[in-house]
């Protein structure tokens, strides 16, 4: 016990002596291990006019950081005077081993025996080497020189970055990559649930385009984590400029929340033949922001999903048959009874009308010549079968009707003319003339219906 007393005291004095090369350096000398770890770098750089000259390590009671803060400092408040510095030499101490860079009877910095073993030299010859370093940058360059200078330091730089942060990208391009499997994997996943649980093309969408990007939020939080982002940093920014954001995209993100409560709600189906607002035509695609429709006569119409979701929606095939109509007019002498007989013969031999629900024939109008007669059936409900069985079951009707000797006629108009004076007949007019003649003063005409 006694002996591990009298020990403590020769460890801190050579502690002391150690430490003794960099006092010049540092008021508060720190333990060395506690810097690094706070720092993680073993090198910093010395800036001239913000370029890098060299590169510093740490000692055993300052970091490296740290310690090129004080350099540089030193360095600036050298170069703000307005007379130019003198040559930077370097003066070496046999004795306690270390050497002093100086200029202007200014030390800049400190040679230690750790910067001779970081570097491979003698603490002589590093010294050297960073005065004269320090000399070419004090030496105010031409614009060539300065530009490629800024350029080398700028890429060193960008170099130093990259390697230091090599590990940092190829940790979150590994993370990019397993999130991209993943996420195809869990889409394809959630498509087969979808297509054996729902049978929805359109929720078959939106499932695995949910799942897809679900698996894209979670890989990129912890690719931008090993990238060293502060996500509580980034929520605060976001939560501060969220008022901006919204404002500034608005119609996109009105578009896709749109496109959400479309896919999750289906008023209709992809294939679906509908008509939104002006647009009547087949549903080709039904995105996020967009939902593409062809119309009938072939042409391609983008519709925002806003504009879709504020707009009345006519879905013609949501239920597979549909209901068509038939206007006939027959004459007043007809046998209704007889008509409504051969109409509904007429129209159930027509290949495509539904027997279920069955014809209905109905006596609409008593009109000026016909009795109008409205032919309901039920069909097809896909456009081109609604149609061409319409148009079949017209033609039916009309030759069968014909065939029984059912007139259908025309609308039929009297012309009455009133208060014509006659023409007396001369010797040169040998035909009779009509009794009714148009007169320019007197004439008056009425049209009216029988």
């Amino acid at each position: 016990m006694i002996v591990l007393i009298l020990n403590f005291p020769s460890l801190t004095l050579q502690a002391q002596e150690e430490a003794v090369p960099s006092a010049p350096l540092s008021t508060s000398p720190k333990v060395a291990s506690v810097n690094d770890t706070e720092d993680n770098l073993f090198f910093a750089d010395i800036l001239v006019r913000g370029q890098p000259i060299f590169q510093v390590g740490s000692l055993a009671e300052l970091s490296a950081t740290k310690r090129a803060q004080i350099i540089n400092r030193r360095i600036g408040g050298l170069l703000s005077q307005s007379r130019s510095p003198d040559v930077v030499f370097s003066q070496f101490d046999s004795e306690r081993r270390f050497a002093l860079v100086k200029v202007n009877n200014r030390v800049l910095m400190t040679v230690t025996q750790q910067d001779a073993l970081d570097f491979n030299v003698t603490v002589e010859e590093l010294a050297k080497q960073w005065a004269e370093s320090l000399n070419r940058a004090f030496a105010q360059p031409n614009l060539a020189i300065d530009v490629l200078q800024r350029l080398d330091g700028t890429s060193r730089q960008l170099v130093g970055n990259t390697i230091n942060l090599l590990p940092s990208l190829l940790g979150a391009l590994l993370i990019v990559g397993v999130t991209w499997m993943v996420a195809r994997g869990v889409r394809r996943v959630g498509l087969l649930w979808a297509e054996q649980t729902e049978g929805d093309r359109s929720t078959e969408v939106l499932i695995g385009r949910l799942c897809y990007g679900g698996v894209w939020v979670v890989g990129s939080v912890i690719a931008l984590g090993i990238m060293g982002l502060d996500f509580a940093t980034l929520l605060g920014t976001l939560g501060l400029t969220s008022v901006a954001i919204g404002f500034s995209l608005k119609d996109i993100l009105s578009n896709y929340i749109s496109g959400v409560i479309l896919l999750a709600a289906r008023p209709f189906h992809i294939n679906d033949q509908v008509v939104i607002g002006n647009y009547e035509g087949t549903v080709v695609q039904i995105q996020l922001r967009a939902t593409t429709m062809r119309t009938y006569d072939g042409r391609l119409v983008y519709i925002p999903n806003q504009e879709v979701f504020q707009s009345s929606i006519i879905n013609n095939t949501a239920s597979p048959v549909r209901r068509s109509h038939v206007m006939v007019g027959i004459d007043y002498d007809a046998n209704l009874n007889t008509a409504q007989q051969i109409i509904v013969e007429a129209v159930m031999q027509v290949e495509g009308v539904e027997s279920d629900p069955p014809p209905v024939i109905l006596v609409r109008e008593l009109a000026a010549s016909t009795v109008n007669i409205e032919v309901r059936f039920w069909v097809n409900s896909r456009r081109q079968s609604f149609l061409q069985v319409t148009s079949v079951v017209t033609q039916s009707i009309k030759e069968q009707l014909q065939a029984a000797n059912i007139e259908m006629p025309t609308e039929i108009y009297t012309l009455t003319f009133r208060d014509a004076p006659l023409v007396p007949k001369t010797a040169a007019t040998e035909e009779p003339r009509s009794e009714a003649v148009l007169s320019s003063n007197h004439s008056q005409a009425s049209e009216e219906h029988r």
